[in-house]
């Protein structure tokens, strides 16, 4: 397990390219002031063991320098010291809808970007509980199982798409019952599931799958994303709309909102219904029902223990700044006899 202390600090990395773009812009301007000064000939004898590849190099290893530099300053952690701690929480389990109607963009930047914010910050308000991430389209489809590694968590978050189920639709009753399976604690009384989605779903099995899961402890709540007056669902590419989702008619299709669909599936399981258009007021709502319900005690392993490791990439960095220093830009013996780039002919 390993900590990143100060991710600000990759920003320094910027300085590799503008390295790179500086070293060219120098070598063109070098060359077209040598082109006028002499030709190619006459500027080798004048100047016999001026090198190319050791100029690379040396740009080379300033890049690793400043590489290895930002690394330390970013301050990698390794955990060194692993325990098992108890806890109490609640097993929570994220349903977020990633077929193709979350990408209506009738809810900034769109329906799904939109679901990924809202559980992101919902994780970040937890303290103790137990998390699941499961993606349903026309399937559902385990993401993550449940787990105490909020890390982890979002990685797996971000990382969603609309194409990462080949089925498409928005089938909220298999993403229930997938959910159910999440729960293998007898002794755990409070489940939660909780559904993000556009509720445009095309079966009408959900309604009674949710009764059937609030029969087994699991309170189910909804949060609808997208504008009830509804949008359409563009076709992009590279971040550029070519066209909008089309029915058999040649009709542009239209997605909507279904708060009431959501409203029923909540009810059937003792939860309630959350419009998601504001993400403060959703947290505030979640970690509210939270905190109402009673806490199961589990055991967790986490690591309780982390080790700086910046010190190593910064002797690796101080170490490429002084073998940069030392490289001249000529040739040496070694050099003249591996003759890179034909640079003796």
């Amino acid at each position: 397990m390993f900590q990143l202390e100060e991710k600000i600090w990759f920003w320094v990395l910027l300085v590799i390219p503008v390295i790179i773009l500086l070293f060219v812009l120098l070598q063109l301007w070098r060359y077209q002031t040598q082109k006028r000064f002499a030709n190619k000939a006459l500027l080798k004898r004048l100047s016999p063991n001026q090198s190319l590849f050791k100029g690379i190099l040396k740009v080379v290893v300033l890049c690793l320098a400043f590489a290895c530099l930002a690394i330390a300053l970013v301050n990698p952690k390794i955990g060194t010291k692993l325990e098992t701690v108890k806890r109490e929480g609640v097993d929570i389990v994220f349903a977020v809808d990633v077929s193709k109607s979350m990408l209506a963009e009738d809810i900034a930047p769109n329906r799904l970007e939109k679901s990924k914010q809202l559980v992101t910050q919902i994780i970040n308000n937890l303290a103790s509980d137990r998390i699941g991430i499961i993606a349903y389209a026309g399937k559902a489809f385990p993401q993550l199982p449940i787990t105490t590694d909020y890390a982890s968590a979002k990685m797996f978050l971000q990382n969603m798409n609309t194409d990462m189920l080949s089925s498409q639709g928005t089938a909220i009753s298999d993403a229930i019952q997938l959910a159910r399976t999440y729960f293998d604690d007898e002794e755990q009384t409070n489940r939660v599931l909780i559904i993000i989605s556009d509720g445009e779903d095309h079966t009408d099995e959900a309604v009674a799958i949710a009764e059937e899961a609030s029969n087994e402890g699991i309170r189910i709540f909804t949060i609808g994303v997208g504008d009830v007056k509804g949008g359409p669902i563009p076709i992009k590419r590279n971040g550029i709309v070519l066209n909008y989702k089309k029915d058999k008619n040649g009709e542009t299709v239209i997605t909507r909102l279904d708060e009431e669909t959501l409203k029923t599936i909540a009810e059937e399981a003792d939860g309630s219904y959350i419009n998601g258009s504001n993400t403060i007021e959703v947290v505030d709502a979640i970690r509210d029902i939270l905190n109402k319900m009673d806490k199961t005690e589990f055991e967790a392993k986490e690591f309780a223990d982390f080790k700086d490791q910046f010190q190593w990439f910064l002797a690796f960095a101080i170490g490429f700044l002084f073998i940069d220093i030392f490289f001249l830009e000529r040739k040496t013996a070694w050099l003249k006899r591996l003759n890179l780039f034909n640079e003796n002919i």
